[in-house]
This record gives structure tokens, C-alpha cells and sequence, in this order.
């Protein structure tokens, strides 16, 4: 089941569901526009409905004809689109993303992939695409199209099979609104890229702005315990860095960040499947990166990040 953008654009413009490779997460894709379309995606996904969904388009100017970008705003974009950075802004034209899409607010969370096959799906369309990772709600993101297509391929009448994810964790959410510049979620785009090229991040408490930012998120159906030393009876340890663990379960055997990041949610899905005991998660730094893997793993043990 694999079909090229074209069809996959069609089967949107149909009302229908598709399969959307990112270089972030799989995507569960539907017309932002159109409510019931977006209805299915929540229908399917099992999500609150109160999480607002990013908005993907083809490039900047799309975006900008969704949403009201200043200064900063058009700095950051300019920056790291087509990529990793998904930027909250004052909704322009509320027809374009439907207010299912944004639960209600006045703002509008809108995204460049930079996956050459999800960029071709946007231009076919012509139009935003809403596209959450394409889990079940609360379990680890899809970063393979085998794992996509296994937890929500019922529901898309289309799927595009763009392979691994290269970055494997959603993207970096900022929110540019009233004048202020806010970390909402952590990912790919560190804090310290976002803040050289906007200045100090305010932390003004507009996560509900945000999806992902539920306390218990991206979790497999094992118990996890994160910052351990090693593994109890019957626990799968996922490692990171030289000798620690099973190297068949290391997060990055080097302590590479970006592999560990790439890594995470294969690794979960894959020790989940194994039935253990629970999943153990060795120390991560919290620097650059980590912050980002750090804020997965804390939602994942169902800590408040």
C-alpha cells in the first residue's frame, strides 16, 4: 500500500485520509479546511480534541497566507524551512484551517516539511494539510512507514512510503504572538538556534497552543522508567553512549544526540513488542538535543514535562 503524492493529494482533495512522510514523524493527513475530514483524524487517532493540529504547506508563502508573521517570525522561517520548526502565529484566514484544526484558538500552528515526497503532496494539493503523527493517541510516533501503516493505516486511503524518518522527533514548535517569542516544544531546532535569531524565549505559558503536550504522551504500553543505571527483572534497558547495555538497544552506542533522537521511538516500539517487564532509559544529557529527547521520554514515563 504505497501510492505516489499525486494519488495521494486526490484522495485528500476527496475528504479521505493519507499516510504523510515527514522528516520529523509519519503523518496521519487530512484537507485542513475541512472539519469533517479533521474529525476523522481525531475519530481515528483517538485524540482530545482540544490538542490543536499543525498545518502543513508547500513553503512560506503558503504559510503566510494562513497565518500573520512579523519580523521574528519570517527570521525563523527563513532560517529553517523547509525543516524541523513548526511556527504558532495569529490566524490570517480562519477558511483555510478549520477551527476543529486549531481547537478553538486564534492562532495557528503551521509547518514547511522538509520531506521532498511531503512537499510534493502539499504542492499537488494546493492547499494546508493537517498531519499529526500517525500513532494512536498517547503511544510512540511512527518513524518507519511499516509502523505508520500498523497503527493507523486503516483509516487512510492513501500512503505514501517516504522510508526512516531522518530526524524522528516532532518538530520544534515556537509561537510568535503579542510580541512575544515562545518555546512551546522542544525538538530538532534547539532552544539556542531559535533564541540567536530571536532573541531571550519567553516562557508566557501558551502550550495549550501546542500539540503534544499532554503528560502522558508517546507512550509505549510497558511502564517506563528514564534516568535509570541499569535494568530490573524482566526490563528491556535502552542505552545511550559507550558500554552501556545491550548495544542491539542503544538509543546512540557513540552518545550521538541526533542518532539517539532518530533512534527513539523505533526503539520504544520495538521493545514494546518484546512484551517485557517495563522499558528502562539510561541518563540523557539535557543539552542542546537532549532537551527535545529529554521532554519525550519524561511524557513517555508520564512525568509533567
Amino acid at each position: 500500500m504505497s501510492e505516489t503524492p499525486e494519488q495521494a493529494a486526490e484522495a485528500l482533495k476527496r475528504g479521505a485520509l493519507i499516510l504523510l512522510p515527514t522528516e520529523t514523524v509519519y503523518g496521519l493527513g487530512a484537507d485542513a479546511s475541512d472539519p469533517r475530514a479533521v474529525a476523522a483524524i481525531f475519530e481515528a487517532k483517538g485524540r482530545p480534541r482540544f490538542n490543536p493540529l499543525i498545518a502543513h504547506v508547500a513553503d512560506a508563502a503558503a504559510a503566510e497566507a494562513v497565518g500573520v508573521f512579523d519580523a521574528r517570525a519570517r527570521r525563523l522561517a527563513d532560517a529553517f524551512w523547509p525543516g524541523p520548526l513548526t511556527l504558532v502565529t495569529p490566524v490570517r484566514d480562519a477558511r483555510r484551517v478549520c477551527d476543529l484544526a486549531r481547537a478553538g484558538l486564534d492562532s495557528v500552528a503551521l509547518r514547511v516539511p522538509g520531506h521532498a515526497k511531503a512537499r510534493a503532496v502539499l504542492s499537488a494539493f494546493g492547499g494546508p494539510v493537517v498531519a499529526p503523527s500517525a500513532n494512536r493517541s498517547g503511544r510512540p510516533s511512527p518513524t518507519t512507514f511499516q509502523d505508520a501503516v500498523e497503527e493507523t493505516g486503516f483509516a487512510a486511503a492513501a500512503a505514501v512510503d517516504g522510508g526512516p524518518c531522518a530526524v524522528g522527533l516532532e518538530s520544534t514548535v515556537v509561537s510568535v504572538l503579542d510580541g512575544r517569542v515562545a518555546l512551546l516544544r522542544p525538538g530538532a531546532v534547539t532552544r539556542a538556534e531559535v533564541e540567536a535569531l530571536a532573541g531571550p524565549l519567553d516562557d508566557s505559558g501558551e502550550g495549550h497552543r501546542s500539540p503534544g503536550r499532554l503528560t502522558l504522551h508517546y507512550a509505549p504500553d510497558a511502564p517506563v522508567r528514564i534516568e535509570v543505571g541499569g535494568a530490573r527483572d524482566g526490563e528491556i534497558l535502552l542505552g545511550f553512549g559507550p558500554g552501556v547495555g545491550d548495544p542491539r538497544w542503544s538509543l546512540s552506542p557513540t552518545g550521538d544526540l541526533r542518532e539517539a533522537a532518530a533512534n527513539l521511538f523505533r526503539l520504544l516500539r520495538d521493545a514494546d513488542r518484546t512484551r517485557p517487564a517495563g522499558i528502562a532509559v539510561a541518563p540523557i544529557p539535557r543539552d542542546g538535543l537532549g532537551e527535545a529527547i529529554n521532554d519525550r521520554l519524561r511524557r513517555a514515563a508520564g512525568h509533567i514535562g
